[in-house]
């Protein structure tokens, strides 16, 4: 099918069911996301859309195919044809019976198309019939959907279509599918409309009223409605001037036997003028694909014909015209003139336009469509170009984003932003920020003990973690140079919670390096970690590999606290310490220490978040995770409770709640009402042993939690006050 088809199925899913719906159908169906109107594409994949279409839509193939026959008609009249099928009849009965006409014309310019066909019938009792013929199978459905829009959009009624019949038919190419629709079409007051009144071609008006000359004479048209036909008694034409003025016309019998010939078919096929000269020696029938008999004929009898003569010392010759049935003859009659698309072809086939009888639209439609095809040719040329465009564009944007990719991981995103415009920017004085640097413990010697390939895949490892865990806390990585990794917080977009973000960082970089593997040992790896906080001078610096560095003391400090910490701890100066003692972290004083170049300083060592999780930390997605502690008080202004501390081991017993909602979630069977759900909860609780439930007893102060003493175990009120966030927990 050509891709105009296939634009009008995209359009029907963007219209009915939005632009996503269409992208993820042609990902299921494999195709791309525009269509070529003048390129022709396999049936295989319109029918793949079809299908991917129903199943994703999960709408039954019929009901599909009779929404895109709608839409394919309101498509046709969007693009241009709008005019050319209003003119096509005035009413539906002539309207499908010029159905093929319109075909074939459009073959013009759609070579490769190959169209269904048409045909009404009128029954005795007055009943209309549409004849459906069509190569493809399985598509019938799309013509209740175009005629129930024609009907609608042209001659305001409603059609509604019911099968009669659904065959194969054997033709001359093969079998054809050959479908029986039952019409009834109803005015909009819902009268049905009685087709019998129509009256065929040929039927007789023996005379006129007197009061009907008057009309016809001095109001034409009035009587469109009741117009019969006058006849002449004989025909006014001789035989030589009919032959002359219809030059390719052909009249043959039931036999096939030609009795009367045009004067230039005679010329291009003196075999015509024999005397037992049959037709079928010298043609065949293209279109409609029918066997040559009168009877096939009859049958396509509103179709026009397309007639093809054997090749033989001349060059092939295709007609094109009507076939009228001569009843009281026996006889039909082809009013044909050769079928022909440009000048080129007329060349070919050995004829002048001086060969066209003068009253023969051929002779305009050649010249026409010779311009045509020449402007069809620049539309085709245009739209290769446009998707050419597309796909370049689609390129580009692919590797803009990788070059952004790549700049902001060098820069922060709206210092890139500002390089990119062509701006410059300043260097800017932050007053308080907190800095990182990590290393890994014994680095050098296990450079010395093993391959460069491995040191690289354990750095790569590790620093893939702690990328990672930077976006989580959003701060921003500063550098790595060896084994030495760089944060800060609060640079270079000030925050007043640097401190706890560079902090929470540190105890997830901690976490990750466990596990990664010393390519020596086998073991867990360990590093060290320093944090100070202070005031710094930051700007770009370069031009040919900018890089947005951090100047001050504090950087110098911060570098301290690493390289005088301990494997395996978090190494904080007095100045970070002031800002973490109150929001909820453990911290454990180190002392008083010796640090190179800056003499005597007291130091400490963070332990743990005692109010966030080691899953918020990593960034991990669990369920059920209650709120934090602090939210659920602020919110039920609650001044004092009980929480779990620490375990031995020094790590961070947080969100017990969370224990207790995984191990209800365990159960056979789960609680159904809020109470039940809070004895389960203590029934659970009653079975944790009691060096686990050690409590330190926070109390609120300048909106912080601190302080970590003894109390009871009353992390009970605290469920109960979250209880609503664990009523997921009910069946």
């Amino acid at each position: 099918m050509y891709g105009f088809i296939n634009s009008c199925l995209q359009s029907l899913v963007i219209e009915r069911f939005g632009q996503v719906t269409w992208d993820k159908l042609s990902t299921l169906a494999g195709v791309q996301d525009t269509f070529m109107t003048y390129t022709v594409y396999d049936d295989i994949l319109t029918l793949s859309l079809v299908k991917e279409a129903c199943s994703l839509l999960d709408v039954p193939a019929d009901v599909l195919l009779k929404l895109f026959g709608e839409h394919f008609f309101l498509f046709c009249k969007q693009a241009g044809y709008d005019t050319m099928l209003r003119t096509l009849g005035g009413n539906l009965i002539e309207f499908i019976g010029n159905l093929d006409a319109l075909h074939s014309y459009l073959a013009l310019s759609y070579q490769e198309m190959n169209a269904p066909s048409f045909r009404v019938e009128m029954t005795d009792d007055g009943k209309m019939l549409l004849h459906y013929y069509s190569d493809r199978k399985g598509l019938y459905h799309i013509v209740p959907g175009i005629m129930e829009a024609v009907a609608r959009e042209f001659f305001d009624s409603k059609v509604t279509m019911v099968v009669l019949n659904q065959s194969e038919e054997d033709e001359r190419t093969g079998k054809k599918e050959h479908v029986v629709f039952l019409v009834k079409q109803t005015n909009q007051a819902g009268k049905t409309r009685d087709h019998s009144s129509i009256k065929p071609q040929g039927s007789l008006v023996a005379s006129l009223t007197l009061l009907e000359w008057v009309c016809l004479i001095y109001f034409p048209g009035s009587l469109q409605c009741t117009f019969s036909p006058c006849y002449p008694n004989k025909l006014w034409m001789e035989e030589k001037a009919f032959c002359n003025a219809f030059p390719f016309h052909i009249v043959f019998d039931e036999d096939l036997k030609v009795r009367q010939t045009g004067v230039n078919i005679q010329k291009f096929v003196p075999g015509l003028q024999a005397r037992d000269a049959t037709l079928d020696q010298y043609f065949t029938i293209i279109h409609p694909q029918v066997t040559f008999t009168i009877r096939s004929i009859r049958k396509f009898i509103n179709s026009q014909f397309v007639l093809k003569s054997y090749k033989d010392k001349h060059t092939t010759l295709k007609l094109r015209g009507q076939m009228v049935w001569m009843e009281s003859l026996g006889c039909m009659l082809y009013l044909c003139s050769p079928k022909l698309r440009n000048l080129q072809e007329l060349q070919d086939v050995g004829l002048h336009l001086s060969d066209l009888a003068q009253h023969d639209v051929t002779r305009d439609l050649v010249l026409l469509n010779q311009q045509r095809l020449a402007e069809m040719e620049l539309t085709n040329q245009l739209e290769r170009k446009k998707e050419e465009l597309r796909i370049l564009s689609q390129h580009l944007e692919a590797e803009k984003h990788k070059t952004e990719t790549l700049l902001y991981a060098m820069l922060p995103r709206h210092i890139a932003n500002q390089l990119k415009d062509g701006k410059s920017v300043k260097a800017g004085d932050f007053e308080v920020c907190t800095i990182l640097f990590s290393d890994v413990v014994t680095f050098t010697n296990i450079c010395a003990a093993c391959e460069p390939i491995h040191i690289v895949h354990m750095l790569n490892s590790m620093y893939s973690k702690f990328d990672r865990l930077t976006n989580i806390h959003d701060i921003y990585k500063v550098e790595t140079i060896g084994d030495a990794y760089m944060v800060v917080g609060g640079v270079p977009v000030p925050t007043e919670t640097h401190s706890h973000r560079v902090a929470n960082f540190a105890l997830g970089m901690r976490i990750a390096a466990r596990e990664v593997t010393n390519p020596v040992t086998g073991k867990p790896i360990q590093i060290r970690v320093g944090l100070h906080t202070g005031p710094v001078l930051a700007g770009v610096v370069g031009e040919k590999m900018p890089r947005y560095c951090l100047f001050g003391d504090t950087v110098n400090t911060a570098s301290r606290m690493e390289s005088h910490g301990l494997p395996d701890h978090i190494h904080l100066s007095s100045s970070t310490y002031r800002c973490l003692k109150d929001a909820g972290f453990n911290i454990q004083e180190r002392g008083q220490i010796e640090v190179k170049g800056k003499g005597q300083m007291t130091t400490y060592f963070l332990l743990g978040n005692l109010l966030v999780s080691e899953d918020s930390i990593m960034g991990r997605k669990v369920g059920g995770t209650a709120r934090s502690m602090k939210k659920c008080c602020d919110e039920f202004d609650v001044e004092e409770l009980d929480w779990p501390t620490q375990s031995p081991d020094l790590h961070p017993i947080e969100h017990l709640s969370d224990e207790l909602e995984w191990t209800l979630r365990a159960r056979p069977s789960r609680p159904t009402t809020v109470p039940d759900l809070i004895n389960a909860l203590q029934n659970e609780w009653a079975q944790i042993p009691t060096e686990t439930k050690s409590c330190g007893k926070p109390s609120k102060k300048s909106g912080s939690w601190y302080g970590c003493k003894r109390g009871t175990n009353s992390i009970l009120k605290y469920m109960c006050l979250n209880i609503m966030s664990l009523q997921s927990l009910l069946v």
